[in-house]
């Protein structure tokens, strides 16, 4: 059996890849993945139009982004988790790379077809095919197709806390989570929230956004290195 880590809580993805369910893997898949990203200058002319609009222009005019992000899951009882921060990057279509630094170090990263799941601590990688599961979830707002409407109900959600909010209900009832809201300020996405089925909600912050930079392709693959055990 898997010993846990003393200093970490018990978040640690499952052997069985369809059972994942730590929250940064679940927030950018189903979850997501990571989800979620973003761009770095302000689209001309939508500093004040509302978050769908904000939307649909940064999906189609953001075809990479990097970036930092920070994350907190809030569990139904209202009890807040740890804060886990990183960095990301993303490359349309389908393209990321989400990495976690604190406080603990684990890599979520896709090439388009196989999403690895990297956690250095357990000297575990968990492999599974991407396919059409990320279509309705979390990710593919900002990193997926422009396609939006197929997947998802758009309503506008008021404005608050300076930024422009929408919501996006997955039409997809089997997706995992219930509703994503974001936040967009200036063309780009600030804040995300996304409330899974069990009434968890995973809030995410972002900053320090480069919008279309020159990415490595490198980035978006990943080899185990020698000693980690690789479940598939």
């Amino acid at each position: 059996m898997m010993e846990r880590h003393p200093d970490r809580p018990a978040q640690h993805p499952p052997a069985n890849p369809r059972r994942l369910r730590h929250p940064a893997l679940r927030a950018v898949l189903r979850s997501a993945a990571l989800a979620v990203a973003l761009a770095a200058v302000s689209v001309p002319g939508t500093a004040a139009a509302a978050a769908i609009e904000q939307l649909r222009e940064f999906a189609s005019g953001t075809k990479a982004a990097r970036g930092s992000f920070s994350q907190q899951q809030v569990r139904a009882s209202g009890r807040s988790g740890e804060n886990v921060s990183g960095t990301f990057a993303f490359s349309r279509p389908g393209r990321f790379r989400w990495e976690v630094a604190l406080p603990y170090e684990q890599l979520i990263v896709t090439d388009g077809e196989r999403l690895h799941f990297y956690d250095k601590d357990l000297k575990q990688v968990t492999v599974r095919r991407v396919g059409d599961a990320i279509a309705a979830t979390p990710a593919a707002i900002l990193f997926g197709s422009n396609d939006l409407d197929a997947s998802f109900v758009l309503k506008e959600a008021g404005s608050a806390d300076g930024l422009e909010w929408l919501e996006a209900v997955p039409k997809q009832k089997d997706s995992g989570f219930d509703r994503i809201r974001i936040g967009f300020r200036g063309g780009l996405p600030e804040a995300m929230e996304v409330r899974d089925a069990f009434g968890q909600t995973t809030r995410f912050a972002f900053s320090k956004i480069e919008r279309n930079p020159s990415l490595d392709a490198g980035l978006f693959r990943f080899t185990a290195p020698k000693g980690v055990d690789v479940v598939q």
